[in-house]
């Protein structure tokens, strides 16, 4: 993949602000959750960037291979949750929305598993991962896991450090 632009430098104080977002609203859910939630939403985008480096995150938190091999095929496996499977629903409802209002179902499924609180940071967590995935392709973007995870942490001192101040 050859990168057409990097944000970051075109755009740095939009792009920081965009990543704080980021981290705030990944950081509302449980985190396996999300990880799933960006892995999927990224395949469905067609987002190498974003399919390996969540796929990194998801090991390191303890994933499986299994679960992350068969997210593509989750209506058919059976290693995921109901309330797992809700969500998985809803984001490809929510990715697919151009493909046509079939989202009524997939809202249905995810009430019994989900405050009305949690649907808002659900679907939050699937804007921003198909805002990435967007960024990632329209650009070219790949980058090293290991990289964007430094850079995480740095934001999230950063942020601490401000609270602090306040």
């Amino acid at each position: 993949m050859t990168v057409r632009l990097d944000p970051l430098a075109a755009a740095p104080s939009l792009m920081k602000e965009w990543h704080r977002a980021s981290l705030a609203i990944a950081g509302s859910l449980d985190p396996a959750l999300a990880e799933l939630i960006e892995i999927r939403s990224s395949q469905i985008n067609g987002c190498a960037n974003c399919i390996n480096m969540h796929s990194t995150y998801a090991r390191e938190r303890g994933e499986t291979e299994q679960r992350i091999y068969l997210l593509s095929a989750w209506r058919e496996a059976p290693c995921y949750t109901d309330r797992e499977r809700a969500a998985l629903g809803w984001t490809e409802a929510l990715t697919r929305i151009c493909e046509g209002h079939t989202h009524e179902a997939a809202y249905e499924a995810l009430k019994p598993h989900f405050s009305e609180e949690e649907r808002v940071k659900l679907t939050l967590m699937i804007n921003i991962i198909n805002g990435w995935n967007r960024i990632a392709v329209g650009f070219g973007g790949f980058v090293d896991p290991a990289l964007v995870k430094a850079a995480n942490k740095a934001a999230v001192a950063q942020a601490a450090n401000k609270a602090a101040a306040a």
